[in-house]
Formats: structure tokens, C-alpha cells, sequence
């Protein structure tokens, strides 16, 4: 079908470019080198959401040039949601598509807390243009606004692009707060019912996963869909390298979870979990004689 965008996005995008600071680099004429995406979708999303990073300098100030590029964007989804559509692709298209602009509000915020969170951060275009966990964040942004207008199957196609990329499996019905960041990132896997606060911090290996499944009491050797079965992550909470955090457990506010613990219960705020090690022993070989 021919899709063509009918809301105000292009407006507001316009808008919002021009109310960046120099740190987005949305008013400068950058030519970075190209970097091929995996699908079309993503590359038309980078330049439409931060245009000073992806050589999208012809779009600030011109609303009519975003316009066409929602165009080319909603025909990408269009033709992507075809074979699933559940209802009217028009309609969910312009959703999805009217909800860039705050999208793009939450992803600046992102790209903040990933400055501010890893001491060798040099500048925001490096965070937008070279890291995995703003890849993966920046797409399941998007992809979990289609999840939540029904069209689930296309918006695990958009996720496992961003997967093929980064190494981060996010699922598009998880649930991010604002101020997210995912440091590094390698073999992070979020599941589909989590839910994460403001300001996480999340390290490589992190699971967010299920610890049980129940079964289908209508279908043998199925397992039941639809249901909570992964964590629940509270504010300013930092998961370090290999945490696995299994069931739809409750992890409170300002809460650390150190490297490689596991954890099944729920987890009070103000508190800090962590794997007591055992002693190490060392031995001083004596120096060769000569």
C-alpha cells in the first residue's frame, strides 16, 4: 500500500532540532562517514531522530524534507506490518510515527545518562554514533511503541536487527524508564514483561528472564503466553557484569546488584547484593638462580 504521513510530526521534529545544544551537533553540516544498517527502517530512524550524527543536516529546518522522510519511514513499516496487520496499517503507522518526537525526547535523556554514567564517554555524538546499548535502546524505543499498537511480530523484527548489531536482545513489549543506559552491553537479554524504573545502569551479561514457565492447561507441551514472568527493576538501580535477575521478582529503588550474583527474591530498596567471594591463595615462586 502507499502510506503517506498525515499527522504534525515533521513540525515538531522541526522544532525540536532547533531547541538542541551544540552537544547533539544538530545544527552543524557533519559528514560522517557512512554506516551501512542492518534494515532500511533503522537508517531512516537515526537520521530522523539525530540528523547532526547521521548526516541528516538537510532535514533541520525544513519540515517539508522531514515530512518525505516520514513518508519513506511509514512505507518501511507499511510494508513490513503487511503480512501480520491485525487492523488498519494506516492508522497504526501514523501512531507509531506521531510518537517520534517524544521518542526522541526520552532518547536525548538516554544519551545523558549514558555521558554522565561511563567516565570514558568523550561527547554525546559518540554515544549516539558507536554504542551498542544506545543502538539497541534507540530502536526498542521505537519498536515497543509498534508492539503497543498490536503488531508484536513486526516489532520483533525491528528488535532482532538492533540484536544483530549490538549483541543486546531486548524484547519490544519490555518496559524502559527514562534516563536508561546499558554500558558495553554484549549479551544483555531483557524479557518481554520486564520492567525497568529511571536512571538503570546495566552492564554486559545482564539477564532480566523468566525462572518458570507455566503450561498451557489448554494446549499439551505448550507453554502458557501472556502472563508476568520477569523482573521488576525500581530507580537508579545498577546491574553489573552477569547479574541474572530470574521471575517476576520486585528489585527496589537505588539498589546495586554487583557482578555475577543471582537473584530470585525481591530486593528492598537502599540495598546492595554481591557474591562473597572466597579467600584467594597466592604463592611467590622464588626467583630463578642464575
Amino acid at each position: 500500500m502507499e502510506y503517506t504521513y498525515t499527522g504534525t510530526a515533521h513540525e515538531a521534529l522541526v522544532d525540536a532540532y532547533s531547541a538542541d545544544d551544540e552537544r547533539f551537533r544538530t545544527g552543524q553540516r557533519s559528514a560522517f562517514p557512512e554506516r551501512e544498517a542492518t534494515i532500511e527502517e533503522i537508517g531512516i530512524l537515526r537520521r530522523l531522530l539525530f540528523p547532526g550524527c547521521w548526516n541528516g543536516s538537510d532535514l533541520v529546518g525544513d519540515a517539508e524534507a522531514v515530512k518525505a522522510t516520514l513518508d519513506r519511514l511509514g512505507q518501511q513499516f507499511c510494508h513490513g506490518i503487511q503480512p501480520y496487520a491485525n487492523q488498519c496499517l494506516a492508522t497504526v503507522v501514523t501512531n507509531v510515527l506521531d510518537q517520534l518526537p517524544a521518542i526522541r525526547e526520552l532518547l536525548k535523556r538516554d544519551v545523558e545518562a549514558a555521558y554522565k554514567g561511563d567516565p570514558a564517554a568523550q561527547s554525546y555524538v559518540e554515544i549516539i554514533r558507536a554504542y551498542p546499548g544506545f543502538h539497541a535502546t534507540m530502536v526498542h524505543r521505537v519498536a515497543h511503541a509498534i508492539y503497543e499498537e498490536g503488531e508484536g511480530v513486526y516489532a520483533r523484527e525491528l528488535s532482532e536487527a538492533a540484536k544483530s548489531v549490538s549483541g543486546i536482545d531486548i524484547h519490544p513489549g519490555a518496559e524502559l524508564g527514562e534516563y536508561f543506559f546499558i554500558d558495553h552491553g554484549s549479551g544483555v537479554v531483557i524479557g518481554e514483561t520486564a520492567e525497568v524504573g529511571d536512571w538503570a545502569r546495566i552492564y554486559q551479561e545482564v539477564t532480566l528472564g523468566a525462572l518458570h514457565f507455566e503450561e498451557d492447561e489448554n494446549d499439551e507441551h505448550a507453554l502458557k503466553k501472556g502472563y508476568k514472568r520477569h523482573p521488576t527493576i525500581g530507580d537508579n538501580v545498577v546491574l553489573g557484569a552477569g547479574s541474572k535477575l530470574l521471575g517476576p521478582i520486585t528489585i527496589g529503588d537505588h539498589v546495586s546488584i554487583e557482578a555475577n550474583a543471582w537473584v530470585t527474591d525481591d530486593v528492598p530498596d537502599h540495598t546492595t547484593v554481591f557474591i562473597k567471594h572466597p579467600e584467594q591463595e597466592r604463592k611467590t615462586r622464588p626467583p630463578e638462580q642464575g
